[in-house]
């Protein structure tokens, strides 16, 4: 990798001046899971590295009446171990525990898995977000797509969002925290991801002089009842094929509201809508939730060779719904 300078402020504001105008020119360490691997192939040349590793009051997990505050710098393993995580948003240690090595789990924080590149081998060969050919075409459409996006995928992008966490997050009406040089603003995760349109720009709401502070959930309402499932290739270290996380609202066997967060499936986490629309008023049983998983994947738009994931994906929301109805019994024998 090339030569850089190295900064390690102590507060998040010293951070924030540290930062650069412009994308590229500077770059934030958190754990370094993704940056380094950027680095070292040489799509990452920044002039200055800023390490958040000293900024302790990016770090720990908060709860209030009003809700749950994590901090930017809190690793995977903190997260899947935290029991107000666990009992109130039960899906987010599912999707953490889902990181299936448990050096990346200690290592990777909350605010670099949200903000992690994205995993699309043209990408990660040199060929931008935008995978384009000589002619000016994308590569992907007709190339080794196996992978890409089945939702989300008119173009000018086919890459997907690799977070683990955020399909979770939007299903709990998560909100980030940030600072930057004109102070503080909060954001939904909803809101966050974006698709680019255009070479050079990022796949998420944060300016280049910004960063994360904290992720905000607000308060579990009682009997809330969540999950993730993921679908992957092995068990081994490995990004998953798709991913659904749902959040159910139960009033006895009914569902009185629903949200579904699918992953790994578009270029930005993906509400499946009209599935929770349909779910509202219905039992979670095997046939309804078989039947929002269809709905769930109603506008997919598979590429040359990835169309077994619109089934993937289906499996994995009726999986995520079966697994959330009956979550109370698991989380009372404290299983993952």
């Amino acid at each position: 990798m090339n030569a850089f300078e190295y900064a390690r402020p102590q507060t998040a504001q010293e951070a924030v001046g540290m930062l650069a105008v412009r994308w590229g020119e500077v770059e934030i360490l958190a754990g370094g899971t993704d940056l380094l691997s950027l680095m070292k192939g040489y799509l990452a040349m920044p002039k200055r590295v800023v390490s958040l590793q000293g900024v302790k009051e990016l770090g720990g997990i908060r709860a209030s009446a009003s809700g749950v505050s994590i901090g930017a710098m809190v690793t995977l393993q903190e997260l899947h171990d935290n029991k107000t995580v666990h009992d109130g948003y039960h899906s987010l240690a599912q999707a953490a525990a889902g990181v299936a090595s448990p050096q990346i789990r200690n290592m990777r924080t909350v605010a670099g898995d949200l903000c992690q590149r994205p995993r699309c081998w043209y990408y990660r060969n040199g060929f931008g977000l935008l995978a384009l050919g000589p002619d000016g075409q994308s590569l992907v459409p007709n190339g080794e797509n196996q992978y890409h996006a089945i939702l989300g995928n008119q173009g000018p992008v086919y890459f997907v969002s690799p977070s683990s966490l955020a399909p979770g997050l939007i299903t709990f009406g998560a909100k980030l925290r940030i600072l930057g040089p004109k102070g503080k603003r909060e954001v939904a995760i909803a809101d966050f991801y974006r698709i680019p349109q255009k070479e050079g720009e990022r796949e998420y709401a944060l300016e280049s002089n910004e960063i994360i502070t904290e992720v905000f959930l607000p308060a579990a309402s009682q009997g809330l009842r969540s999950a993730t499932y993921e679908v992957r290739q092995k068990l081994a270290l490995d990004w998953p094929l798709a991913t659904a996380s749902v959040a159910l609202g139960m009033k006895g066997n009914t569902v009185t509201s629903a949200r579904i967060g699918l992953g790994q499936v578009a270029p930005k986490p993906w509400p499946a809508q009209e599935a929770e629309k349909w779910l509202v008023g219905k039992t979670v049983t095997e046939e309804t939730a078989a039947k929002a998983g269809e709905a769930a994947v109603a506008g997919a738009r598979p590429l040359s060779k990835n169309k077994y994931k619109v089934q993937l994906a289906r499996v994995a929301v009726k999986r995520a719904l079966l697994a959330a109805v009956r979550s109370q019994r698991l989380v009372a024998k404290g299983g993952f």
